[in-house]
C-alpha cells in the first residue's frame, strides 16, 4: 500500500498556525483585561483604606480635605479603569471570535484529512485483499493443474 499524501497539508499547517496566533492574541487580550481588573480591585482597596484612615482620630480639617481630594482622584481612576475594562472586554470578544473562526477553519481541514485517510486505508485494504485473492487463485490453479 502506498503512503498516504494529503494534498492540502500545507493549507492545514497554515490554518493551524493561524489558530495558534489567534489563541495567543486571545490570551494577550485576556491578560490585559485581567490586569485592568486587578488595578480596579487595587484602587478600590486603596480607596477603602483611605476612607478608613480619613475618619481616624487626630486629623485636622486641611488633612481631611487632602483625603477627600485623594478619594476623588481614586474615583476618577476607577472610572477610567472601568472604561478601559469595557474596551478590553470588546477586544477580548473580538479576539475570541477570531480564535473560534480560526479553530473552525482548521477543524474543517482536519475532518477532510480524516476522511481522505479513511478512504485511503479502505482502498489499500481492498487492493491488498485483491492481491491476496490473486495469489490464492494462482496457488490453487498450480496445485490443481
Amino acid at each position: 500500500m502506498k503512503r498516504f499524501n494529503f494534498d492540502l497539508e500545507s493549507v492545514l499547517l497554515l490554518r493551524k498556525y493561524r489558530e495558534q496566533e489567534a489563541e495567543l492574541a486571545l490570551g494577550k487580550e485576556v491578560g490585559e483585561l485581567n490586569r485592568i481588573e486587578k488595578n480596579i480591585a487595587d484602587v478600590a482597596a486603596e480607596k477603602s483604606r483611605s476612607i478608613a484612615e480619613r475618619f481616624s482620630l487626630g486629623y485636622s480639617v486641611s488633612e481631611m480635605r487632602v483625603f477627600d481630594l485623594y478619594t476623588q482622584r481614586l474615583n476618577w481612576m476607577t472610572e477610567r479603569l472601568l472604561a478601559d475594562a469595557a474596551k478590553a472586554e470588546l477586544r477580548v470578544e473580538a479576539a475570541r471570535k477570531a480564535y473560534i473562526e480560526a479553530e473552525r477553519e482548521r477543524e474543517v481541514l482536519d475532518k477532510v484529512k480524516e476522511e481522505e485517510t479513511r478512504a485511503h486505508r479502505k482502498q489499500g485494504l481492498a487492493e491488498e485483499a485483491e492481491s491476496l485473492d490473486d495469489v490464492s487463485t494462482t496457488v490453487f490453479i498450480r496445485n490443481v493443474g
